[in-house]
């Protein structure tokens, strides 16, 4: 994997480390560039280090069934990957693939868990990354089993509003193609794509390829009352 200059203030570990700490870091740190569709690391694999995004899009999935998966949720500047294969099995229970050009920091075993050993800063500020990612993981297995469907892709879409913003002619600043969508809602590409017509053709979104412009946010809400 190659590896490329980049600055400390933009990853999650330097940020929170303690000064004396920076100097370590910068030894001990790669930073990788994966390309878009790239995997990361698959579930099973043994868990050897732990990643923090510096630029980017990163999906988080899990198998689900023989043939299917589940998309657990994304990361992007600033978020971390790989806290989840951290325990007495050091293996990781999800994947992770790179959905656009992606620089990720990577640090290895031994240094994270020594740091947080010592930093009582940076294991706080990690404890809050692990509390808000149960919270939100919890919600999401809420939605998956009480939401129909409809709720779930219209969930899915909101969700991609509030994480990536939209871009200068009002498209979700992220292009996500059918199948992400339904994985990231628990469905099928053919459930989200037939609901896709149905929101085009009422007006609710506008969709060029794989960019989706909410026209009528209210109207999507309107799906997760029901």
């Amino acid at each position: 994997m190659p590896e490329i200059e980049c600055t400390l203030s933009r990853c999650f570990l330097c940020t929170h480390c303690i000064p004396e700490w920076k100097a370590a870091v910068a030894v001990k740190k790669k930073t990788l560039l994966f390309h878009k569709g790239q995997t990361i690391f698959t579930e099973g694999d043994e868990v050897k280090g732990i990643y923090f995004v510096y630029s980017g899009v990163v999906k988080i999935s899990k198998q689900w069934g023989a043939e299917k998966e589940l998309l657990l949720r994304f990361a992007k500047e600033g978020d971390v990957v790989g806290f989840r294969g951290l325990g007495e099995e050091s293996i990781y229970p999800i994947s992770a693939t790179a959905l656009t050009e992606t620089t990720l920091c990577y640090i290895p075993n031994d240094f994270f868990e020594a740091t947080l050993r010592t930093n009582n800063s940076f294991t706080y500020q990690l404890l809050q990354v692990y509390a808000a990612e149960l919270q939100r993981a919890e919600k999401r297995m809420r939605d998956l089993a009480h939401r129909d469907v409809k709720g779930r892709i219209a969930i899915a879409l909101l969700e991609l509003i509030d994480l990536f913003g939209l871009d200068k002619e009002n498209f979700i600043a992220l292009p996500v193609n059918r199948q992400d969508i339904a994985s990231f809602a628990g469905t099928t590409y053919e459930t989200v794509f037939k609901f896709f017509g149905e929101l085009s053709q009422a007006g609710i979104i506008t969709t060029e390829g794989k960019k989706i412009q909410v026209n009528q946010p209210d109207a999507l809400q309107e799906f997760i009352k029901m």
